[in-house]
């Protein structure tokens, strides 16, 4: 497989791929900004927060701060967490709202319990499933996450993860993990039918079964739909044959109902040797 092809985790972790080059991309490339704007916008309406409520929300894998400009935008307030420096570097130089911290989220977050109303990522949570050293144990690492996260988040918020995952043991790895750290929840798949156009939510419940939510999307469901015609028939603005096109919306995997998983809580949280506080 060249390396045109290869999973960017494939290629190095995650502080040495997200250098200042890669970083820069994420500030002056229009479409990427417009795909992390569209998910981070689907994944804030799947956390189903109250209305016309300013909420205190948590980024994992924050980058330079483009989810978290629509998060300012939708008038919350947040703080994002990252690896990468110089990624937290471009989102300083952009005077982005929220706070910056610098740290490993395998090693667990930081924050006192209960402190934040939700949480979102994006393109992150697969990172965690790659081992970089010879210490890093995929499962222990998700576990540490999840479980910090848990405590992290006010009894019955919701975390949001948009992922690419590698595969169907990748998915069971994650979710395994999430559950064991007593979450509950499910996986949202917008266009499933889709090879170009799908996308995978994991929508976590702290404390609190629910069901997933039937939020409109229509702007995004309408973007994402212009852009598959124009990938699956070569022109822009090109029709698709009949029966052809987005097919279907979503469709949702794992417990979205009520579960016999006891939620513990896991009040330890560690704290980074590293911390960059904007």
């Amino acid at each position: 497989m060249s390396s045109s092809c290869r999973r960017p985790e494939h290629m190095a972790p995650p502080e040495v791929f997200y250098n200042e080059q890669e970083a820069k991309k994420y500030s002056q490339n229009s479409r990427m900004i417009e795909i992390q704007t569209q998910m981070s916008e689907r994944a804030v309406e799947l956390l189903s927060l109250p209305e016309d409520q300013p909420c205190y929300l948590l980024d994992v894998g924050c980058g330079s701060g483009l989810s978290g400009d629509y998060l300012s935008e939708a008038g919350h307030y947040w703080v994002g967490v990252d690896i990468s420096t110089a990624m937290l570097d471009v989102a300083l130089q952009r005077d982005v709202e929220g706070d910056l911290l610098l740290g490993d989220m395998g090693e667990g977050l930081p924050f006192r319990p209960g402190m934040f109303d939700g949480c979102i990522s994006i393109s992150a949570l697969q990172w965690l499933c790659n081992a970089d050293k010879k210490t890093h144990s995929p499962p222990k690492r998700l576990y540490r996450f999840f479980s910090t996260l848990y405590s992290s988040l006010a009894r019955g918020a919701r975390a949001v993860f948009q992922i690419y995952p590698e595969n169907s043991e990748q998915l069971e790895l994650i979710t395994a993990q999430a559950m064991k750290a007593g979450f509950t929840g499910g996986m949202v798949v917008d266009y499933p039918n889709s090879s170009k156009a799908k996308k995978f939510f994991l929508c976590l419940f702290a404390g609190v079964s629910g069901v997933l939510p039937k939020v409109p999307f229509q702007k995004y469901e309408r973007k994402v739909c212009e852009e598959e015609q124009g990938l699956d028939h070569g022109k822009e603005g090109e029709t698709p044959p009949a029966g052809e096109g987005c097919k279907g919306r979503h469709q949702v995997h794992g417990s979205s109902q009520e579960t016999s998983l006891l939620i513990p809580r896991l009040l330890h949280v560690s704290v980074w040797p590293s911390l960059h506080v904007q």
